[in-house]
């Protein structure tokens, strides 16, 4: 019991646990605050390599676009529903979940 007595005495130890204190909650780097700060890089990382994928498919489908005429001709009568003159175009469209 005096050990701890004077371990709580000690001017140095109190000085250090003040400062754990102070760093642990109250600065404005709080443990706290680095957690949430880890879950929005992490959260940020994943939508980076949502749109470098996303980036990478477009640019696909670009190329092949460009160099295609046929596979320019089926992404216009898919997509917007572009036809020749002498053609009928038949929109089928799923129903909705209720």
């Amino acid at each position: 019991m005096k050990r701890l007595l004077d371990l709580f005495k000690n001017k140095y130890f109190l000085v250090t646990i003040a400062f754990l204190v102070w760093m642990i909650f109250f600065d404005k780097n709080d443990l706290f605050s680095q957690y949430q700060y880890h879950q929005q890089v992490s959260k940020l990382k994943q939508e980076r390599d949502f749109y470098k994928k996303q980036t990478a498919k477009v640019s696909k489908d670009l190329d092949e676009l460009t160099s295609d005429p046929q596979k320019l001709e089926k992404f216009a009568r898919e997509k917007y529903l572009m036809r020749k003159d002498n053609e009928d175009v038949f929109v089928v469209e799923k129903e909705k979940a209720r």
